[in-house]
C-alpha cells in the first residue's frame, strides 16, 4: 500500500525535507511519515499551494515525465488590470527565457477570474493604492522553472502571487495552509486527469 497526501505549502516554505539555512521545510510540518515519501516536483519558495507526496515511484514518474502532460491550474494575481489581448496570448504560448535561451511555451488554459476566496498570505501581497492587481487562472501541461512568473511577465503583468490549486482533478480544496490530507489510492487517478 502506497501512501498520497496533499498539503498546502505556505510561502516561503522549501518544498524538500533538508534544511536550507533559517528557512522553513517541510520537516517543520510533518511527523513521522511513512518512509520514501517524498514531494512530487516542488513550488518554489515564494509560491504556495497544493503540493503532492508519495512513496509511489510509478506515479511519481508519470507525474514528472513530460510525455504525460496533466494539468496543473494555478490561480495567479499579477500586477495591473490584465488584458483581453495578454489572456490570448497566454492561451496560444509565449517566448520565454530558460537557461539563456528562448522557449516558446505550450498553449495554456488561461482565463480572468474573480478575486478568489484564498486564505490570507502571511506575509500580504505589498499593496500599492495606485496600481490595481487582476487574478486569472491558469492551466499547464508543463512545469518549466518558474513558468508562470515567467509568461505572466512576457505580457507584461507580473506576478505578484502565485498558487497552485489543482494537479489534474484534484483540488486543494478547504486544506488550510501548513495542514495536509490523505488521499486514498483509489483517487490517485485524478491526479492524471486532463482538463479539458
Amino acid at each position: 500500500m502506497f501512501s498520497y497526501y496533499i498539503f498546502h505549502k505556505p510561502y516561503q516554505v522549501l518544498s524538500q525535507f533538508s534544511r536550507e539555512g533559517d528557512k522553513q521545510t517541510l520537516a517543520h510540518f510533518f511527523k513521522g511519515l511513512p518512509k520514501n515519501v517524498y514531494p512530487v516536483g516542488r513550488l518554489d519558495y515564494d509560491s504556495e499551494g497544493l503540493l503532492l507526496l508519495t512513496d509511489d515511484k510509478a506515479l511519481t514518474h508519470q507525474l514528472l515525465d513530460p510525455m504525460h502532460g496533466h494539468t496543473r491550474t494555478y490561480l495567479v494575481q499579477v500586477e495591473g488590470s490584465i488584458t483581453d489581448e495578454a489572456i490570448k496570448k497566454l492561451s496560444g504560448g509565449v517566448d520565454i527565457r530558460l537557461d539563456g535561451k528562448q522557449y516558446h511555451t505550450k498553449k495554456a488554459g488561461a482565463e480572468i477570474v474573480d478575486e478568489p476566496a484564498v486564505h490570507d498570505r502571511n506575509p500580504p501581497v505589498r499593496f500599492r493604492r495606485h496600481i490595481p492587481t487582476s487574478w486569472i487562472q491558469l492551466t499547464l501541461t508543463e512545469g518549466k522553472n518558474r513558468q508562470v512568473r515567467r509568461m505572466t511577465a512576457a505580457v507584461g503583468f507580473p506576478t505578484l502571487r502565485l498558487i497552485r490549486y489543482a494537479i489534474g482533478a484534484v483540488t486543494l480544496g478547504a486544506i488550510p495552509p501548513g495542514s495536509y490530507s490523505a488521499l486514498q489510492e483509489s483517487s490517485k487517478h485524478l491526479l492524471l486527469a486532463r482538463k479539458e
